[in-house]
């Protein structure tokens, strides 16, 4: 496994790989690694010939007062794991390396209408953030295929638009979300919940879920199914900042058949987020 630290370096690495006409995957992550993202890379080691692993805890994608500089690094940990899996290159750059203009960023990319709502509206500035610095990345290794988790489905979607919209030959794939055995979403952040807070947790997903099935046996009345969510999440402890039924393509109010149950809500110092897909058989 070699890991690279300088763009330069990387697509030195890369246009050797290119002349041997293989292809390539990207596997975006800000590190502290587990098993949600390992299963990423396994999965993209089935479809390409080369699978390229970042490492970069971004700062443009954090708003004021978050957890930028508490933020889990185990880079070490990170590469161990990773050599286990026999990925081919681990790219780690420092921020001067992506921002070269010392985080004053001169461009910016952004999703209009995805980039404001849900998740946008409460870390404002937040997918601008993720839209730079994945089209950064996007530019620096010229991947043909990317992989995505689709625990931020919002963040999903943003990613998915920004290929379409910029015209870049890059297949998106959106990977089902990794669970603990009760049903918590992998995540980064998990290690932020105390002990009772960590056994609280799965109620999130697991109201999700009886959302769908209401939906699923013919309830209409959205608004009510939302209201009663939030209503046992906070009884539970948790603070919601949004649960909302939507369309699964636009996240507008849901019109079409394919339906997406999406929320993000804090229980202590954790930030949760987490989505149910639901289908309407009207």
């Amino acid at each position: 496994m070699q890991q690279v630290s300088k763009i330069k370096r990387l697509r030195e690495q890369l246009a050797d790989v290119r002349r041997s006409e293989k292809t390539i995957a990207l596997v975006p992550t800000m590190g502290n690694l587990h098993d949600g993202h390992l299963s990423l890379v396994k999965q993209v080691q089935e479809r390409a010939d080369f699978v390229v692993v970042t490492i970069f805890v971004n700062p443009t994608q954090f708003v004021e007062g978050e957890d930028f500089d508490s933020y889990p690094r185990t880079v070490d940990a990170d590469l161990k794991q990773l050599d286990l899996l026999n990925v081919d290159l681990v790219f780690t750059p420092d921020s001067n390396e992506i921002y070269p203009e010392a985080n004053n960023v001169t461009t910016e990319v952004t999703v209009p209408e995805l980039d404001a709502i849900y998740c946008g509206q409460f870390r404002p500035g937040h997918f601008k953030g993720v839209a730079t610095v994945v089209t950064k990345l996007f530019n620096i290794v010229q991947p043909d295929i990317a992989i995505f988790g689709k625990k931020d489905y919002q963040q999903l979607l943003v990613i998915h638009n920004l290929v379409k919209n910029l015209c870049l030959p890059i297949e998106i794939i959106g990977s089902e979300t990794m669970r603990e055995e009760d049903g918590l979403a992998m995540s980064s952040r998990n290690q932020y919940l105390s002990e009772s807070e960590r056994e609280q947790a799965p109620l999130l997903y697991k109201i999700l879920n009886e959302i769908a099935l209401n939906i699923e046996k013919g309830a209409k009345n959205y608004e009510k199914l939302e209201k009663e969510a939030i209503f046992s999440l906070k009884q539970a402890g948790f603070r919601p900042e949004y649960l909302k039924i939507c369309d699964s393509e636009t996240l507008k109010s849901p019109i079409e058949r394919e339906l997406v149950i999406i929320a993000a809500a804090w229980l202590g110092k954790a930030r949760l987020i987490d989505n149910v897909a639901v289908q309407t058989y009207d």
